[in-house]
């Protein structure tokens, strides 16, 4: 329908924001409830706003001069002025009206009555029981500062003042390693670290070598920032960097994050380490070949011992070539791959790797001892992205989707699945954005995104994800529902998740739409057949004699081969011992699959004993072979 260009346009209606606890506080303001007199004048022209830092000496006296409360030393305060964050922060009504009209070294004197002070209904503050709050009250103020906030934590234990930013988005965190140049002053100013004339000072975050609220600030900044960063007495934990006296309520630390090292724990259990010991180009993670992309390393790599014995080195043994290989394509261990991924061109890593994701399941140096742990100095040289696809024409992406499935075939021949599925799906998500110009086109379009699929499908079928592999195979049958190939892959998948009713009618089916595939349907038909009778060999002797006893009788369910300790079946393990539940299935030829989401048709033995079929899953019988 087109569109009216006369009528008038809808506008919506915009959501009103709703008031704030503040906002319906403000709502109990009175006439002559708060007077100010400026005692000093304050200078410039900003005044404090919602989320500004506020730092301000408080005294407290009666209308006839009398203190009642000070904040100041010289009036049996702490010495230590107050820290409040407007909008965050409780506060008495009539400061939260007050402090906004003050300027930075303002002096001034507030007259407020007491259902504005500490005699408000719902006051948030509470004061002893010997505080005048039912008293008219003058509240002398000395703005010292304000500023805009960082609010680390929600209680306000953790706040940080921005002196200087830093560069790039990037923070430390753990484990990275950091040098900071930091001093820190109590709440009332009393200095209790310098670093002048010093190193900066380096430390392991999350090891606990700062006190906890120092770490938390930290945590926040940018390389070469400069910053306050205010904590309160619950997050000054001990630690080497500073050992505070009881007592001390507040410390300011003054920071300069002067460097970090990017140190990445690779896998969450502290065995695959990546150490960045030279900075690279670009920022992270944006710049890095997080994408399958084309590499070019030099690289170290050495056993970790004590001599760091060298195995092979780029620049020495490949006549200073370096290493070209294309990432997700199986040709490096998992390892380095993992870590190159997160590198930026010119940086230079020192990766720590276990033996199962370095040359345990590759390819391994004659050199490498068998369960070697391995430490590789990688430095990226650069890298080149894939083609991009648009503005391709349909011949020129058919021909790049095909170098694409290559790669993912013979990932597949290599037992490499997960990288082969990854392959099938690269391209199926390029092809969404494909659109094939005539029937020719559209023909092998078609085509070649069903073989994907049915791709996709056999490497699920190898991981043991039947459910997947069978959601794989409905995307061809959804477009193609005569489709031979998937109705043959889908009962396989069937028939491996024990869905034997299932997988029976996509073999019968195979044969109704192509009497040419009658040979294949009847060898999985007479594979099928076998797979439910030795299901059911199985149940039969796993629970002879159940039914041959006489009713009020119970009958024991023994396994061949097997002892029963206090109703839990113990399976026998390789060395001779026994484990309770452990799964004693027969290892089938090939591989063998198995789904836990997958739900198995019921077999004629659970119309005699329903439950049955949950001893069966428990005892693995429902595992089957993949052709």
């Amino acid at each position: 329908m087109a569109a009216n260009g006369d009528a008038p346009e809808d506008y919506a209606p915009k959501k009103k924001k709703a008031p704030s606890e503040d906002d319906k506080r403000r709502k109990k303001m009175v006439p002559g409830g708060l007077m100010k007199a400026v005692v000093r004048p304050g200078g410039g022209e900003s005044t404090p706003s919602d989320g500004d830092q506020v730092i301000y000496h408080c005294t407290i006296r009666t209308l006839e001069g009398v203190v009642v409360q000070s904040s100041r030393s010289e009036f049996g305060g702490k010495g230590i002025p107050v820290r409040q964050v407007l909008g965050k922060s409780k506060i008495i009504l009539g400061l939260l009206e007050g402090i906004p009209t003050m300027l930075k070294g303002e002096v001034a004197m507030f007259k407020i009555k007491p259902q504005l002070h500490y005699g408000e209904d719902d006051c948030p503050i509470q004061v002893s029981s010997s505080f005048p709050k039912d008293d008219e009250l003058h509240f002398e103020i000395e703005m010292m500062d304000f500023f805009k906030a960082k609010v680390i934590t929600d209680d306000l234990g953790v706040v940080k003042k921005v002196i200087e930013e830093g560069q790039g988005w990037e923070s430390p965190r753990e484990p990275y390693e950091v040098k900071a140049r930091i001093s820190a002053k109590t709440g009332d100013g009393k200095l209790i670290l310098s670093h002048e004339q010093k190193e900066p000072y380096f430390f392991t975050f999350g090891k606990s070598e700062v006190p906890k609220g120092l770490e938390m600030g930290i945590g926040t900044m940018a390389r070469g920032e400069k910053a306050v960063i205010y904590v309160t007495s619950q997050y000054l934990s001990d630690s080497p960097l500073l050992h505070l006296e009881e007592g001390t309520e507040e410390v300011h630390f003054e920071v300069e994050l002067v460097h970090f090292i990017q140190v990445r724990d690779m896998l969450g259990d502290g065995r695959l380490i990546k150490r960045r010991i030279r900075d690279g180009r670009g920022e992270f993670p944006m710049d890095c070949p997080l994408h399958d992309s084309q590499l070019q390393v030099h690289y170290k790599g050495m056993l970790l011992n004590e001599e760091k014995t060298v195995f092979y080195d780029t620049r020495v043994d490949k006549d200073g070539q370096p290493l070209e290989f294309g990432s997700g394509e199986g040709l490096v261990p998992e390892g380095f791959e993992m870590c190159v991924r997160l590198m930026l061109p010119g940086e230079v890593a020192l990766v720590t790797c276990p033996p199962d994701y370095a040359y345990e399941k590759f390819p391994r140096p004659a050199n490498v001892p068998e369960g070697a742990h391995v430490i590789w100095e990688i430095e990226l040289l650069g890298f080149e992205m894939p083609q991009d696809w648009t503005g391709l024409n349909f011949r020129s992406i058919m021909d790049e989707a095909e170098k694409i499935r290559s790669t993912g075939n013979r990932l597949f021949k290599e037992g490499k699945f997960e990288l082969a599925k990854a392959k099938y799906e690269k391209v199926l998500r390029e092809f969404n954005h494909v659109n094939p110009q005539d029937d020719e086109e559209g023909k092998e379009f078609l085509n070649t995104r069903n073989l994907l699929h049915l791709n996709v499908a056999a490497c699920y079928l190898k991981m043991g994800e039947a459910k997947k592999s069978i959601e794989a195979c409905n995307k061809v049958l959804d477009a193609s529902p005569a489709h031979v190939k998937a109705l043959y892959r889908r009962g396989m998948a069937y028939m491996s998740a024990g869905d034997f009713e299932e997988a029976r009618a996509d073999f019968k089916a195979m044969i109704t739409f192509d009497k040419s595939s009658e040979p294949d349907a009847t060898a999985a038909l007479l594979k099928l057949k076998q797979k439910e009778q030795e299901v059911e060999r199985k149940a039969r002797k796993q629970f002879k004699g159940l039914f041959d006893k006489k009713p009020g009788e119970i009958a024991d369910a023994a396994i061949e081969g097997k002892e029963e300790h206090d109703g839990i079946v113990e399976a026998p393990t390789g060395d001779g011992k026994v484990e309770p539940g452990a799964d004693n299935a027969r290892e089938m030829p090939e591989s063998e699959d198995e789904s836990e989401d997958a739900s198995p048709r019921t077999s004629w033995f659970s119309h005699f004993w329903p439950t049955g079929r949950r001893l069966f899953t428990a005892l693995g019988l429902e595992r089957c072979s993949i052709l």
